[in-house]
């Protein structure tokens, strides 16, 4: 019986992989980080680069394993990622980078069915990420799991226009994604066209998923990295939305029968250096553990007391720096196996 299965972003989870802090970087300055990560810095020159601060690892470790640790007393069976020399330099005809960091599992694998996919990610630090979850995923793939990986991107200087206006900076010559772009709405995935995945991934994602799943892309209604900020499914009918970002325009068509939850002002839980990887509603980037219980930053009083007003459970953790590093619960995260069959929530 296959290891990974997984439909919906709200099942009862049963398996997830947790991310690492170890050897944790901030990788060369390139176009691709420029177009993704920052493309409102003029000087990159005020781009840092190298290790993190050890303060922010050891302590974002620590949490990491504190999560870890919560849970497996919740009964999920979780795994962690193999180590990675992520300063060693990755060099194709086209370019050279080191690496980045397996801190965010969510960004470069996505979990569908039985299948657990590789994406052709946006950065070039990450082209090799998936060297870290090899052992993992050779598990899951003797266990009858489809190990898929999308085709390699060349990521040539062509594909990024940095200085282009959000959500075009990210050219469409060849599929690119990252796999944070997407949520699972059983038969449905919405799919997030922006400067971290173009049209041409979503159209090879249906390509591979076939007709018993239907690939929404979605324009204009994020143009940055990733769509876990933005709506966050909490049970079958209900999403939690962001306010910013989120209007009658641009709301996914399929999702219009589904009650919406406006997110709260968030608490801005600061950041360590002089640019942040992620804005303050990264506080809504959290992990949902079975239909309406989820595991939510601490720090975030309002959103916690909105939510239980709608009846969702919450379970209290932290993750300190996740402004400093681009990511909280759903982010550094992986679901590769929830309870719960295949079905269609429109």
């Amino acid at each position: 019986m296959s290891l990974v299965n997984v439909h919906t972003e709200w099942d009862p989870l049963e398996e997830i992989v947790v991310g690492t802090m170890e050897g944790a970087r901030m990788p060369i300055v390139d176009r691709s980080l420029l177009a993704t990560e920052f493309p409102d810095i003029d000087d990159p020159q005020q781009i840092p680069t190298g290790l993190y601060p050890a303060q922010v690892a050891e302590e974002t470790e620590a949490e990491l394993e504190a999560l870890a640790d919560l849970l497996t007393g919740l009964g999920v069976t979780v795994r962690r990622p193999g180590g990675r020399d992520h300063k060693s330099i990755v060099s194709t005809p086209d370019w050279s980078t080191d690496g980045f960091y397996d801190y965010c599992p969510r960004d470069g694998f996505l979990a569908v069915g039985d299948a657990i996919i590789e994406s052709p990610m946006v950065l070039r630090s990450r082209w090799l990420e998936g060297f870290a979850y090899k052992d993992l995923f050779l598990e899951y793939s003797d266990s009858g799991a489809r190990w898929l990986s999308a085709p390699k991107p060349q990521l040539t200087d062509d594909m990024y226009e940095p200085t282009a206006p959000p959500g075009q900076r990210l050219r469409d010559l060849e599929p690119a994604f990252d796999a944070a772009n997407i949520l699972r709405f059983g038969t449905d995935l919405l799919y997030q066209v922006s400067d971290s995945g173009n049209k041409r991934g979503a159209r090879w994602l249906q390509s591979v998923l076939g007709p018993q799943y239907t690939v929404h892309p979605c324009e204009n209604l994020y143009t940055s990295t990733h769509i876990d900020s933005t709506i966050v499914p909490l049970r079958p009918g209900l999403l939690l939305v962001n306010p910013a970002r989120v209007t009658e325009d641009n709301f996914p068509d399929f999702l219009r029968g589904w009650d919406r939850i406006v997110c709260p002002e968030l608490v801005d839980t600061g950041f360590v250096g002089d640019h942040p990887k992620s804005s303050v509603w990264i506080g809504m980037n959290f992990l949902v553990i079975a239909p309406g219980k989820a595991i939510v930053d601490k720090r975030q009083t309002g959103l916690i007391r909105e939510l239980e007003r709608h009846g969702v459970e919450v379970i209290p953790s932290q993750l300190t720096h996740s402004r400093t590093l681009g990511g909280g619960f759903h982010c550094v995260t992986l679901d590769v196996r929830r309870a719960g069959e295949l079905a269609t929530y429109r």
